[in-house]
């Protein structure tokens, strides 16, 4: 099917995403200047805030793909409460940056591909002197997507694709895709009362 809504501006996933969570999750997502940063609500914001990087549509899914992932202890904190080291990690440090990015790059990557969108791996150590295997990373990510494909994606993550897909692939309007999010987490708690 071809895409023919607005492609891929931020006006649009932002919309998506705060239709689908705000009310729930009191959480935007907001286009930021440098690095990405997860920022939960205090007394100067009182929403909790998903700030990717340099208003790029491809940091915004990555940066939604580990709001998804972490659960309700890690959203009260800053980053999540996971370390990052920029570029330049030795050998230990990118495997285990590379262990900790395989499940949020393969819901990227669902994401991506909802929206019609190409994705591309990212091993994120430009600057180091460790050599990197681009397609042994790429591999791991692909076969966890697989995974989350057939046995489902996280609740969240399965609300926001499924609003993605709805928007960009079937040529739902905005608030049509948002609804359609917001049903998925809204069925999933019908689904957990006894």
């Amino acid at each position: 099917m071809s895409i023919t809504q607005p492609l891929w501006t931020l006006g649009e996933v932002i919309a998506l995403f705060d239709g689908v969570f705000f009310e729930r999750y009191q959480t935007r997502l907001v286009k930021g200047e440098d690095e990405p940063l997860y920022r939960p609500a205090d007394e100067q914001t009182p929403y909790h805030q998903i700030i990717f990087a340099h208003g790029f549509f491809a940091s915004a899914l990555h940066e939604i793909s580990h709001w998804c992932i972490a659960g309700a202890e890690r959203r009260k904190q800053e980053d999540y409460g996971y370390w990052y080291l920029p570029d330049g990690r030795n050998a230990e440090q990118q495997l285990a940056f590379e262990k900790a990015e395989i499940a949020p790059q393969a819901l990227e990557s669902l994401f991506a591909d909802a929206s019609g969108r190409e994705f591309h791996v990212s091993v994120d150590n430009l600057g180091g002197d460790v050599a990197v295997d681009r397609d042994a990373f790429a591999e791991k990510v692909s076969a966890r997507a697989a995974y989350y494909r057939e046995q489902g994606l996280p609740l969240r993550a399965n609300a926001f694709c499924w609003a993605l897909a709805r928007y960009y692939r079937h040529q739902d309007s905005l608030e049509a895709a948002i609804r359609q999010g917001k049903a998925i987490l809204d069925k999933s708690l019908q689904d957990a009362d006894p």
